[in-house]
């Protein structure tokens, strides 16, 4: 017998939280709001967990947390990847030859740490995150690629180099934010982890809720029971949505929460 009654799968910007900023004071009273209904909450992010540790020690999450949009599943206790679907060496070479040579703005993240290619624009975001965090929950910058990855984010890159990942089968590419892009293998999403996460803690699939805005978080609300939007969201993001909140800036979590999680679990 599973230890919660439900589940809440949420992703982080633009719906948790604004990018840079702190959880707001009514969506961590809505977080703990859920734990003393019987319910956990995971995120379920396209940051890798060393983003991410600050918001679940300061949120009490002990669940494994979706991160790499799926790609990894992580264990915010133990500070790690449980699990990791790395790209394989020959597709990892081919594509750090392409962001090479043809200069592009990415960020590969890795079981071990975060790696920033030269024209890579995401450093001052993460000296910001790791400026005001624990050393033990530091997010650690790699000096080589010469890692397992298993995704890499791509900010406005070139078209060619779009459909040239698209041109390799065992990959795919989803948006999470405007002119942000998120590689990882096929196969990989927030739906399925969070599909996972759900068995692997005795929780029934008729009791998983998911709350998104952007189109890698399609297949989060697809999987889960009770799908939320946040107001504004990806159109399709919306056609999928059982229930639509207000937006991120008008605490559009805790509404969701009080306004139709708690009642129906109750």
């Amino acid at each position: 017998m599973s230890d919660y009654k439900f589940l809440v799968a949420t992703d982080m910007d633009y719906t948790l939280l604004l990018p840079g900023q702190p959880v707001s004071e009514a969506n961590v009273r809505a977080v703990s709001d859920i734990r003393e209904a019987g319910g956990c909450v995971t995120l379920a992010t396209g940051r890798s967990f060393y983003i991410t540790g600050s918001y679940a020690r300061s949120l009490g999450i002990s669940v494994p947390l979706i991160t790499s949009n799926g790609a990894a599943i992580s264990d915010p206790v133990s500070f790690c990847d449980v699990e990791s679907v790395d790209f394989p060496s020959d597709v990892l070479s081919e594509l750090i030859r392409l962001f090479i040579d043809n200069n592009v703005n990415a960020t590969g993240y890795s079981s071990s740490g975060l790696y920033f290619f030269p024209c890579s624009s995401r450093r001052p975001f993460i000296d910001d995150y790791n400026s005001g965090v624990p050393s033990d929950i530091k997010c650690r910058i790699l000096d080589s690629y010469d890692v397992p990855f298993n995704k890499f984010l791509l900010i406005d890159p070139p078209a060619n180099v779009v459909a040239a990942i698209k041109s390799i089968p065992c990959l795919q590419v989803v948006s999470s934010a405007k002119n942000f892009y998120d590689v990882m293998m096929t196969g990989t999403s927030k739906g399925l982890a969070l599909l996972k996460i759900a068995s692997l803690l005795g929780i029934p699939a008729e009791m998983t809720f998911a709350l998104g805005d952007s189109e890698n978080d399609i297949s989060l609300l697809e999987s889960s029971a009770h799908p939320i939007a946040m107001a504004g969201s990806d159109p399709r993001v919306l056609a999928a949505a059982e229930f639509i909140t207000s937006d991120c800036a008008s605490d559009g979590f805790a509404k969701a929460v009080h306004d139709f999680i708690l009642p129906t679990v109750s």
